[in-house]
């Protein structure tokens, strides 16, 4: 999602004069400004995971160098000494033999650092620090951080609820950007679980910013200035509402429709998002206007919620994937579908020849969004064929 995130983080620098955006790197987007702008980032970003701050880089040789810059890192100008701390490491052909004993060099070196100055150290809290420190090794540098989010940012504050498989907020943000979508476009998500994909386009369609309902780590840095804070957070303006609705969905699972309704009350949604309990194989299209129909379909157990579990589930799945082909030839003309998944052969079971295909990660899981322009052309061979409805 990197060349996502570095477009929608030019979007929100438009609203700064300090903050220049900079180069893309595996796994994220390097970006320069004044403090307030990681305060920015952290409230607008809806495709950013953290927003870390670089404290100190140097090539290194072994475990003791990398102590050695963590030591000299000023931590006590950032937080203090009661505050508990979490140290993460992530590596990418480093020579190291074991990242743990990394870890523990680097929580060593923050932990000597406030001990020699005022004879008392920080303690690990592993589960909810109030501090999170990252390492970052390649085969030769390496990079320590100053978290600035807390909680990863894809946790918005309004999820209570999730289905089995939730999709990250974060990762159906960065769905929309590629997508094209934009407020006022049609968006349609005809298999919708818990609502997340639409619950991301419906905030943008309002105008509540991603971080609007939680709070992050910079609110306890020493240098924090709650003014500049505060200022931004009254700056945001609600869009008017829309007077028709142009974001629709619909689950095979009555509980997942009825799981979406109480997610988009609690993201505080305050207009209509039409919702139906229907197979997506018998969807139409809700406007009679194109638009985009964006999702991510289940697999294996949620194709079968009302199927015969006697089937076993890749029969099941090429039956439904089959009629779900059909279904967007027949019926959705004139539409841009794009679909995410980790089955690289959906287009064969569909029947249909993908247009573009994007890489994504689902956490370790290398998935694609598939984009099908679908053409009035792919209706010819139907119209021969009697109608049924």
């Amino acid at each position: 999602m990197e060349a996502a995130l570095a477009e929608e983080l030019g979007d929100i620098a438009q609203q700064s004069t300090t903050m220049k955006v900079h180069n893309q790197v595996p796994g994220g987007v390097h970006c320069s400004g004044d403090l307030t702008d990681s305060y920015r980032i952290n409230l607008h970003s809806r495709i950013a995971s953290r927003v870390l701050m670089r404290m100190g880089h140097s090539s290194y040789s072994n475990e003791n160098d990398i102590y050695d810059l963590v030591l000299a890192q000023p931590w006590e100008d950032w937080f203090d000494v009661d505050h508990t701390i979490r140290v993460d490491v992530t590596a990418v052909k480093s020579p190291l033999r074991s990242l743990e004993f990394t870890t523990l060099k680097i929580k060593d070196a923050v932990c000597d650092r406030f001990r020699d100055q005022f004879n008392k150290r920080p303690s690990v809290n592993t589960r909810e620090p109030d501090m999170r420190i990252v390492g970052f090794l390649d085969q030769r540098n390496f990079t320590i951080y100053l978290d600035t989010s807390g909680e990863a940012l894809f946790k918005r504050g309004w999820r209570e609820e999730t289905g089995d498989a939730p999709l990250r907020e974060n990762l159906a943000a960065g769905m929309l950007r590629v997508s094209g979508w934009k407020p006022g476009t049609v968006l349609f998500d005809p298999m919708c679980g818990s609502g997340t994909i639409l619950i991301e386009a419906a905030q943008q369609v309002q105008g509540i910013p991603s971080g609007a309902r939680r709070k992050f780590a910079f609110e306890k840095f020493h240098t924090f200035d709650p003014a500049p804070w505060q200022a931004m957070k009254s700056a945001i303006k609600a869009n008017p509402l829309p007077e028709s609705p142009t974001i629709f969905g619909s689950d095979i699972s009555g509980d997942m429709v009825a799981m979406t309704r109480h997610n988009l009350k609690m993201a505080g949604i305050m207009f209509d998002v039409p919702l139906k309990q229907i197979e997506a194989q018998e969807v139409k299209p809700p406007t009679e206007q194109p638009g985009i129909l964006l999702t991510n379909p289940p697999y294996g157990e949620r194709i079968g919620v009302r199927g015969d579990s006697t089937i076993p589930a890749d029969e099941m799945a090429v039956g439904f994937y089959s009629a779900l082909g059909t279904t967007l030839k027949q019926r959705f003309a004139g539409w841009t579908v794009f679909l995410f998944t980790a089955d690289l052969s959906l287009p064969k079971l569909l029947r249909l020849k993908e247009a573009r295909k994007t890489p994504f990660f689902n956490g370790a899981l290398e998935c694609r969004l598939f984009r099908f322009d679908m053409v009035a052309g792919y209706n010819r061979r139907e119209e021969a064929k009697p109608k049924q409805d």
